[in-house]
């Protein structure tokens, strides 16, 4: 095949190669390590018994790659969970059964999903329209005094942990000038205005961080566009500073800025626990660390292997947004 479909395609075929690539590796990693693995997945506190059903459930008496076999099974058909004294069904994706608390590890992700793609999706329309904005209108008040402020705000921004802006923001805004309620997490079913109210405090914070780094790549890429030559062409014609800026040089930085932030909104859906944390948000990021803490290895799994798909899906998209905006990429 040719042309966007065969690019579509080869993209689709790519996402599923990588895909199983991590998932070998995540195998690898996390159950083909020294020691007893049963009694590491299964955690400190259960019984020699448990040990030894997990030990049967995880197959490790077969070779390797029949164990890594039957834990695709989970993934594409779901698989059955002893429970001493029945069968439990875990339908496909199945990503397997925490030993510490026994529900099943997609239940748990699936119910804290909805709080980290809140967190990371409000987070990326602000730090969006605050990074393209102020890269736009830097390079656009290239030389002037505003252009230098604009670029020590990103710097500054870029430097800054997104800690300590979390607490500035906490300490000014919802402490001392009581602007906005201390966040807490509010269902979007449950009360759209309530959800976006508590969530803008921590949307800001995560949004300032990204912003500064948007604002660079945009400010570069608009620079880059306005040296060619097509756009002095177009001043040579008469053409408004204001049209050139918003109708051509805009349109060539898209490229990047679509890549960036397709890599930023994958990694941010795991990657967000500082947020998470400071501002109380029960999302994956902080069931990641619980789950590390009390050692909960089916759950720590599950949890990478969703990270990981949604960074590769969110790039994937990158790549048919790219060759949206350049159909070279298709030729390529």
């Amino acid at each position: 095949m040719s042309g966007f479909g065969g690019f579509l395609l080869r993209r689709a075929v790519g996402t599923v190669i990588t895909l199983l690539a991590i998932s070998v590796i995540v195998y690898v990693v996390f159950y083909v390590t020294p020691g007893n693995v049963a009694q590491i997945t299964c955690g400190p506190r259960c019984s020699p018994a448990q040990v030894h059903q997990v030990a049967e459930q995880l197959h490790l008496g077969d070779p390797l790659y029949v164990r890594y076999w039957h834990f695709l099974q989970g993934l594409f058909v779901g698989q059955d969970f002893s429970t001493g004294t029945s069968l439990e069904h875990c339908a496909a994706p199945c990503l397997g059964q925490s030993y510490q608390t026994g529900q099943q590890v997609l239940d748990i992700i699936l119910g804290k999903l909805p709080v980290s793609l809140s967190l990371v999706l409000g987070g990326m329309v602000l730090w969006l329209a605050l990074g393209v904005g102020t890269g736009v209108l830097s390079a656009w008040r290239r030389g002037r005094v505003s252009e230098r402020v604009l670029t020590a705000i990103t710097l500054a921004g870029t430097a800054t942990p997104v800690f300590v802006i979390g607490l500035v923001l906490m300490i000014v805004v919802c402490g001392e000038l009581q602007l906005l309620p201390f966040p807490e997490y509010v269902a979007f079913t449950d009360d759209p205005e309530q959800w976006a109210w508590n969530l803008l405090l921590p949307w800001l914070s995560l949004a300032l961080i990204e912003a500064a780094t948007f604002a660079r790549l945009t400010r570069a890429a608009m620079l880059e566009t306005l040296a060619e030559d097509h756009v002095r062409t177009f001043r040579a014609y008469g053409v408004g500073e204001r049209a050139i800026v918003g109708r051509h040089a805009l349109r060539g930085a898209f490229a990047p800025v679509i890549a960036l932030n397709a890599n930023n909104v994958g990694s941010a859906v795991g990657g967000a626990v500082l947020t998470e944390t400071l501002f109380g948000l029960p999302g994956i990021g902080q069931e990641l660390v619980h789950a590390v803490k009390v050692v909960d290895l089916p759950v720590v799994v599950g949890m990478v292997l969703v990270i990981a798909f949604f960074v590769v899906l969110a790039n994937a998209v990158a790549d048919v947004l790219y060759a949206v905006a350049d159909r070279r990429v298709v030729l390529a």
